[in-house]
């Protein structure tokens, strides 16, 4: 196998949180509540099902064929030709994902932190430092996620205390006002970050104990969905039917909060710790990439071809779209609906087809022996 390295299922839970999290944490209370208003705290409950479902699909798959990733196994279940078709979408696909989220980061650092710092100098040097990551292996990032995720949780749960005073709850009164459509609208948006869960797919096959996948990919679904709800009713909470005029509303939550006079402008602390789940995040879909690359040309180690997609990446990132307004453009209307096909659907196709060729094969050694 290209990889040598071995993670637990728990592991693979703790690097997927940060995976989906550190970036939904600032687009989705805007864009839920754009399309939600009130019931924006509904939407990820709703979209959580696509997440579910994915995990599901990922687990099946690999149970049938549990060395293989979803470029291996593609190739497999609609023949060669197809399916190497089938893995070059799905190589695209994760290279425009890893160009979201660099653009996403590249851009929150410059418009909220350091907007004198040249967008490539941010992007190149966290792209070296995940490079470096990504040769070290899936080992490696289950070990940087095992220290940095607990970190993570623990800030961001310190600031939805913090903000506990402030908080208005009648703000999100009265629920379903215009029924549920509102929210099932709200969900579409969402819908691209749970079905990053087909992520797992690359790492099944590299599981110690494989027979927890499932469990823990369930659980890591659960974490997501209730982190997005608790979020989103905080922001709604907090500024109201004004979230919606807000870029980065957790941004502007976190500002809000003061104590006295010794507990004030605390946003570099939170830059720090989400820089750090989001270099979980850049580095784990850059594996994917690597690793996805090197099986569909057949090489014997993904090392290869690490620095190369590196600065394919940073061509990509600087490159597609000039400003943040061209971004947001892409992630409401173009990325829920080709996320939701390749990440969900797709994957979903390929079981049904799996299944069906094997209860074809079943039934004519069935026959043969009778």
């Amino acid at each position: 196998m290209i990889e040598k390295g071995k993670i637990s299922a728990s592991q693979m839970g703790i690097m997927m949180y940060p995976t989906i999290v550190a970036t939904a944490l600032l687009w989705i209370p805007e864009a839920t509540a754009t399309k939600a208003g009130r019931d924006m705290w509904i939407s990820p409950i709703l979209a959580s099902l696509a997440g579910f479902l994915t995990v599901y699909v990922a687990v099946r798959l690999n149970k049938m064929y549990p060395k293989e990733t979803i470029i291996q196994y593609s190739e497999h279940i609609v023949g060669r030709i197809l399916g190497k078709c089938i893995g070059f979408v799905y190589l695209l696909f994760f290279l425009q994902l890893e160009w979201i989220v660099m653009r996403e980061y590249g851009e929150v650092m410059v418009g909220q932190f350091l907007p004198r710092t040249p967008l490539i100098v941010i992007l190149g040097s966290m792209l070296l430092i995940c490079a470096f990551a990504v040769r070290g292996g899936l080992e490696v990032l289950g070990r940087a996620a095992q220290f940095f995720v607990p970190l993570f949780i623990l800030v961001f749960g310190a600031i939805t205390l913090l903000l506990v005073p402030d908080l208005e709850p009648e703000n999100m009164l009265p629920v379903l006002e215009k029924g549920i459509l509102p929210a099932i609208l709200g969900a579409v948006e969402p819908l691209k970050w749970f079905g990053e869960f087909i992520v797992i797919s690359f790492m099944l096959p590299f599981l110690t104990d494989r027979e927890r996948g499932m469990t823990w990919g369930m659980i890591t679904v659960i974490a997501t969905m209730v982190t997005m709800a608790v979020i989103n009713l905080v922001v709604l909470w907090l500024f109201g039917e004004i979230t919606t005029s807000l870029t980065y509303p957790l941004v502007e939550a976190v500002r809000y909060i003061s104590m006295g006079d010794f507990l004030e402008h605390i946003e570099s602390l939170v830059m720090t710790i989400w820089v750090a789940g989001t270099f979980v995040n850049i580095a784990v879909i850059y594996y994917v990439l690597a690793l996805g690359t090197a099986q569909w040309l057949n090489l014997a180690d993904y090392r290869s071809v690490v620095f190369p997609i590196g600065m394919l990446l940073i061509v990509t990132c600087i490159w597609p779209t000039p400003n943040l307004a061209d971004l947001a453009v892409y992630l409401k209307i173009i990325a829920p609906i080709i996320g939701i096909f390749i990440q969900t659907l797709l994957p979903l196709l390929l079981l049904i087809i799996a299944v069906i060729r094997k209860q074809v094969a079943n039934g004519g050694r069935a026959m043969q022996k009778g």
